[in-house]
């Protein structure tokens, strides 16, 4: 795979915008016509609290919890579509089901709602694959999100803030990490090996160093009738060349 991989299309811009717009028509409904999602949230250890596992990430408290959850989604969700179009569904749903169990498992007796555990999930997977890759584009972005989000590894540790859901966000890091490991992706393009960086290069061998000793310094030496064609091919340039090397001169001559 290369560079040709990474194509825009219109599922870059449609995917984060229609995510985003579903919760957003969720949370008119909650408040046109007073709706109370919040039970519908993940409550831990409760078998009715299972049913936040799939719902929990579309249910958020005030207008204020939604706004802060929207930006990044728009941001992450486009940059998963784009780099890793092909795992982009896989890694929400997965993402959505064992971050919400892991929250059920972990979680504080209270009702857990919104999208924040998907956004750790998707800035985790990035982070962590980009690093695995080790393809420059992909690393690059691992730093972008870093650059742009990583101040939010405070908030996966308890008593930062109590009004949050820690659990949540620890669960989402969690998921996204372990997704990164199981859940392959198409090998990228290997950088150019030369010959004379491989391992069992022998500069004997090469036509072009025969001409320079053990220290790299240039010798002169005359090209034996055989190995004249393969120092032409060496060079290789649509312009005929004709090289002329010549023996030292003696310190005789040169004086």
């Amino acid at each position: 795979m290369n560079d040709n991989h990474f194509k825009f299309s219109i599922a870059v811009i449609g995917l984060p915008v229609f995510f985003v717009l579903f919760l957003w028509i969720v949370y008119w409904i909650q408040i046109r016509f007073d709706f109370d999602f919040y039970q519908n949230g993940i409550y831990p250890r409760d078998f009715s609290g299972l049913q936040g596992v799939l719902f929990s990430p579309f249910i958020h408290e005030n207008l204020n919890h939604l706004y802060n959850n929207s930006i990044p989604l728009l941001v992450l969700l486009a940059a998963m579509q784009f780099f890793y179009p092909n795992q982009s569904f896989a890694v929400i749903g997965y993402g959505i089901l064992f971050s919400g169990l892991i929250t059920w498992f972990i979680g504080r007796e209270n009702y857990h709602i919104g999208a924040s555990g998907l956004i750790y999930v998707l800035v985790s997977f990035i982070f962590f694959k980009g690093i695995q890759t080790r393809y420059y584009r992909l690393v690059a972005l691992s730093f972008a999100v870093v650059l742009l989000y990583g101040g939010m590894i405070w908030y996966v540790f308890p008593d930062v803030d109590q009004n949050i859901s820690w659990e949540g966000h620890l669960a989402g890091f969690i998921t996204g990490f372990v997704i990164s490991l199981f859940y392959k992706t198409p090998e990228y393009t290997k950088p150019i090996v030369y010959d004379w960086q491989k391992p069992d290069f022998d500069p004997s061998d090469d036509p072009f160093m025969k001409h320079f000793d053990d220290n790299g310094n240039f010798v002169n030496t005359e090209i034996p009738e055989e190995d004249s064609q393969m120092v032409s091919s060496y060079f290789n340039s649509d312009v005929s060349v004709h090289y002329i090397i010549t023996k030292p001169k003696s310190e005789e001559e040169d004086l």
